[in-house]
């Protein structure tokens, strides 16, 4: 009887796996989840040159792609603008934050002309969902739910606080309020764990997932926005203590270190040369404050490699629900490592090793890892998040899709932006970019398909022309040529090709190409509704 009973089981078992790999087989479209970091360094992750533990993207990076020179928009906000829509992030409404309706380009919520990835990929049958932090329109009418993502669990403001739920940053799940803000939050899935925000939300993205399998003939778009490694600094003990001493050599000399590993793996040029850090010299710090320097950034580094611990956990799932050879996965951070407030970071001469029990989970503007350690995390590039050089858009880039990307570990030398993002998982997708959706007339963007990039990373380059504006700091790219300044400053022309940390300023001695290049940016301006800085009443 018992043998009855255990084959019949059997055949039950192998009858349900052939059906879902029939299904599974049968849709031609792959699975979506597209990643985002918060704050991160070009340079943090293993496979892009840093010292801190990331196997699993070092995964990914083995068995998918890299691009070495994609942007994003230099801040959060007009980061996920870009990133949803297609759009330069002025034409999707979010030139600016989202806190104030500055006019036409810095409304501050995705404005009725744009469609999202998520409205794009459910009109062509994909499941969508989000977990994370949104911050692209906190007023009702803007959320998640509201711009085609069928399930949403996080935070529709920013997410300043990995421990808490801060107030005005209540937990929403599908549209209804699930945790408002409160000092110690439940994980509502996992009530006998601690409330840590990557945790939770990577919680919810896999039960997401899960509840996908109801519907196996439909694949699924994830969003995944982590608020990791954004400031404050936070994270659990026993990742911190894995970065116990692995800063004692300071910022100086791991620049150096690093920029070599980013040669050997291919990210940089050899001929790349390092940036200067603007940063006083490691050797001229006293003991003391090494000490708490190298604790601040032990921690930043915990906070990245929890986030790897989770990302790991999404591939798990995948792996063991037979996902995983058939979903496209993005991985990138939405600007360069943060320099704000200060040097040595918030707080500093307050907030100390002595007295960590008190702010280790303080939240809020507790404590950061200030302009060293920043420039540490953009390495080799100049200058930080906010503005338009290198180090504060350039980010980490990874494709994952071994169904299709067969030459995995490969680099792609193509230059790529967030409005690319669009139209690649659109051919991806086999989805329809419409001009009218919903009554609604669209905005046409203007990024390319890198699908031919993915599928074969050694592909003729494409020439690319690509703007950026974010409070004044303003930038242009044409070919190998930028030209880049900060707010008020004066316009600096560089060769990315043959100068790709932006060392040489060749404004003086091509005045041409300068005033040429300065022309496009203004025509770009016009075009993205681009206002001058500070903005004048309309």
């Amino acid at each position: 009887m018992m043998f009855t009973k255990y084959f019949y089981f059997l055949v039950i078992s192998y009858v349900f796996s052939f059906q879902l790999h029939a299904q599974q087989t049968k849709r031609k479209q792959p699975n979506i989840i597209v990643i985002l970091a918060d704050d991160m360094g070009y340079s943090d992750i293993g496979c892009y040159g840093g010292e801190i533990n990331t196997p699993n993207l070092d995964l990914l990076a083995k068995e998918g792609v890299r691009f070495t020179e994609f942007y994003n928009g230099g801040r959060c906000c007009p980061t996920r603008a870009s990133l949803l829509t297609g759009l330069y992030p002025h034409k999707a409404g979010i030139g600016n934050m989202v806190y104030a309706n500055q006019g036409p380009g810095y409304v501050g919520y995705l404005t009725d002309n744009t469609v999202t990835l998520a409205e794009v990929l459910k009109s062509a049958g994909y499941q969508t969902m989000m977990s994370g932090k949104w911050h692209v329109g906190h007023k009702k009418a803007q959320w998640p739910t509201d711009r085609g993502f069928d399930k949403f669990y996080g935070i529709n403001l920013h997410v300043d606080s990995y421990y808490k739920v801060l107030e005005g940053c209540d937990i929403y799940y599908n549209g209804s309020l699930l945790v408002p803000h409160t000092a110690k939050p439940v994980n509502t899935l996992f009530p006998e764990k601690e409330f840590y925000t990557t945790d939770a939300f990577t919680d919810y993205g896999i039960q997401f997932l899960k509840e996908t399998k109801h519907d196996t003939a439909k694949p699924f778009f994830l969003y995944l926005a982590y608020n990791s490694p954004h400031f404050p600094l936070e994270a659990p003990d026993e990742d911190i203590a894995n970065y116990t001493n692995a800063y004692s050599k300071g910022w100086d000399k791991m620049r150096e270190e690093r920029l070599e590993k980013m040669k050997r793996l291919g990210i940089v040029p050899q001929h790349a040369r390092l940036s200067p850090s603007e940063n006083p010299r490691w050797d001229t710090v006293n003991t003391a404050d090494k000490k708490e320097l190298e604790f601040r950034r032990a921690i930043y580094a915990a906070q990245v490699d929890r986030m790897d611990q989770n990302i790991g956990r999404v591939i798990q799932w995948l792996k063991q629900n037979g996902e995983y050879e058939n979903t496209l996965i993005l991985f990138l951070s939405d600007n360069g490592a943060s320099a704000e407030r200060g040097m040595y970071g918030m707080n500093f001469d307050q907030y100390k090793i002595s007295n960590y029990g008190q702010w280790k989970k303080e939240g809020g503007w507790s404590v950061s890892q200030g302009q060293v350690w920043a420039n540490f995390s953009n390495t080799p590039f100049r200058l930080y998040k906010q503005q338009v050089h290198q180090g504060g858009i350039a980010t980490p880039m990874i494709v994952h899709w071994p169904a299709k990307i067969k030459d995995g570990g490969t680099i792609a030398r193509q230059v790529g932006h967030l409005i690319d993002i669009m139209p690649t998982l659109c051919a991806v997708a086999g989805a329809a970019y419409p001009s009218v959706y919903q009554k609604r007339k669209i905005s046409a963007g203007e990024g390319i398909n890198l699908l031919p990039w993915l599928l074969n990373p050694s592909s003729s380059l494409k020439k690319r022309t690509i703007g950026w504006e974010h409070i004044g700091n303003a930038g242009y790219r044409d070919g190998d040529y930028k030209i880049a300044k900060r707010d008020k400053g004066e316009w600096e022309l560089f060769n990315l090709k043959e100068d790709p940390t932006e060392m040489t300023n060749l404004a003086f001695k091509m005045p041409g190409l300068l005033k040429e290049m300065q022309a496009n940016y203004e025509a770009w301006a016009m075009r993205n509704l681009v206002r001058q800085w500070p903005l004048k009443k309309q």
